[in-house]
């Protein structure tokens, strides 16, 4: 019966295959396959960075670059990997792609300005990558004053450029999504029949539009004391830096959540498709997003215990930061009581799943030591703080990202990839990353700080354990481009709904037509039924 399987003769693949047809495209689907080439491009581009920051550090002398060179090396990889690669990776990609098929629409709100938005961000990337051939910047990826205001004589304004221009679009996405949501929902979508993939975009888009304003701001006032000598925040010209400090992190943490929100959306459907269940508790889920996107904007501080706010500032936000780990807590626990008992299988997402879980996690967890005052004190810009960022932020939002890339792949190519390949990559990203990471958090906690190019010999041995993890890592996240291009061709034809699962997006052909449905759909089922859905016999490629 799989043999007879055919991929449809009209999709939007076909829908015009000259370049002009894709540039000028109003099709959510082409966007969305656009900003996949140009994320993926943006990623490998901050990879490089990484390997150069991990062959720098399997060494205590710092022998392979300067420490100027190293600078611009984790500055660079931090700037493209934020505001490149983690914030427009899911909601650009994913988001764009299937919200308007999950609520049975044909097109976001806004066509147009989707397309803009896109343009918006290659407009930005180009300021950045200029940025970075003509010397790139050193002031690492916050920018902090007074350095990046006076003190850096590298391309300061033009990386900065590149961050204001792409936060527009950041801003249009989250905006088309919440019109898209709100006013394109197909006949008998209510709220609570929308998938938590669409809850989570939701609260991101909430978190865009109302946070990302305030980061250009920042950065306009930034340009404009450096291109001008206004004392905004240099000390010696009246200013002051702490001001900056509040300024970014009540933009730059709610990011976070920008970055790993998505990616919690993605694991409720991986979660429930591949343990045939209703997600428990759906309500709460849903609800946990807004709570962590609302929770997002009051918690900044805690960024600050050592930078001069009063102890009882601190203490506030101390708790605040406590608080906040309590509907991400409800998320897991959810996930766990959904997979009690579930009828799970082990294809490539669910590896994912898993991975995420576990990565998610610890990086929570680790986030509670960092929101204690006195043990923030002791930890703060060492390498315990970079494991449990990269904890949230690779081992999230990028497990999220590959587990969603997978799971969708068939339905946007109409192709299967790899199972076997998929898998291997999988456990390598998992281990890898474990091996990459955890020893950070040991030589962090023991006192290694961040952002210097040499360190004392004791602390090698993790170093080096650290740069072989990183290896494995890397080419983890090779494969999957090696296998997605080999299934673009020889991939086995997936048919419409190769999971099993449920969701509007599944009951569209793969790949979908340009118009996503020829008739409008009526929903009268509840969320994540599985009884009625016909499980379909598993491709092996």
């Amino acid at each position: 019966m799989l043999d007879k399987l055919k991929i449809p003769e009209h999709h939007y693949l076909n829908n015009g295959h000259s370049l002009k047809s894709w540039l000028l495209t109003k099709d959510h689907k082409r966007i969305a396959i656009m900003y996949l080439m140009s994320i993926s491009v943006m990623f490998f581009i901050g990879g490089l960075f990484g390997v150069g920051i991990r062959l720098e550090l399997a060494t205590p002398q710092g022998d392979f670059v300067s420490a100027d060179t190293y600078n611009k090396f984790f500055t660079m990889h931090g700037v493209i990997m934020v505001f490149f690669f983690l914030i427009p990776s899911i909601p650009a990609v994913l988001g764009n792609f299937l919200i308007p098929p999950m609520i049975g629409a044909k097109d976001l709100a806004f066509p147009r300005i989707n397309l803009i938005s896109l343009y918006i961000y290659w407009i930005g990337g180009i300021f950045t990558l200029y940025a970075m051939i003509a010397g790139g910047v050193d002031t690492g990826w916050t920018f902090y004053t007074p350095y990046s205001a006076t003190g850096s004589n590298t391309n300061v304004i033009p990386t900065a450029i590149g961050i204001f221009i792409a936060g527009f679009s950041s801003i249009l996405t989250g905006l088309n999504f919440i019109v898209t949501i709100h006013r394109m929902r197909a006949p008998g979508m209510t709220w609570f029949r929308l998938p938590l993939f669409v809850w989570a975009h939701y609260a991101t888009s909430l978190v865009q539009v109302l946070g990302t304003p305030v980061i250009a701001i920042t950065i306009v006032m930034l340009a404009v004391e450096r291109g001008f000598g206004f004392g905004i925040f240099d000390p010696a010209r009246g200013g002051d830096p702490v001001l900056f400090q509040h300024l970014f992190w009540f933009y730059s943490h709610p990011a976070v959540y920008i970055m790993i929100l998505p990616a919690l959306g993605v694991q409720s459907e991986l979660i429930s498709t591949f343990s045939r269940k209703r997600i428990f508790g759906y309500s709460f889920v849903a609800f946990s997003s807004l709570a962590i996107a609302v929770f997002g904007f009051i918690v900044w501080a805690h960024h600050m215990f050592v930078a001069g706010i009063s102890t009882y500032a601190a203490m506030v936000f101390s708790f605040l930061s406590f608080s906040v780990a309590i509907p991400s807590a409800v998320k897991t626990f959810n996930w766990s009581a959904t997979l009690y008992k579930g009828a799970i299988s082990f294809e490539t997402p669910m590896l994912y799943a898993y991975g995420f879980m576990g990565l998610f996690a610890i990086g929570g967890l680790t986030g509670l030591f960092l929101a204690t005052l006195g043990l923030d004190v002791h930890v703060h810009d060492t390498y315990f703080v970079v494991a449990h960022f990269h904890y949230i932020m690779v081992g999230g939002a990028i497990m999220g990202y590959l587990g969603g890339l997978h799971f969708w792949w068939p339905k946007m190519t109409g192709r299967m990839y790899s199972e076997f390949f998929s898998k291997v990559s999988a456990i390598m990203v998992f281990v890898g990353f474990n091996v990459t990471f955890f020893p950070q958090f040991v030589v962090g906690y023991l006192g290694m700080p961040r952002r210097y190019h040499s360190y004392p010999d004791e602390f090698q041995v993790l170093n080096v354990m650290s740069s072989a993890g990183a290896t494995v890592l890397g080419l983890g996240y090779v494969l999957p481009v090696i296998y997605f291009l080999w299934s673009l061709k020889y991939g086995q034809v997936a048919g419409p709904n190769p999971w099993g699962a449920s969701g509007l997006e599944w009951q569209m052909q793969s790949p979908p037509l340009t118009e996503n449905f020829v008739e409008t759909p009526i929903v009268n089922t509840e969320p994540y039924e599985y009884e009625h859905v016909v499980v379909k016999e598993k491709h092996l490629v």
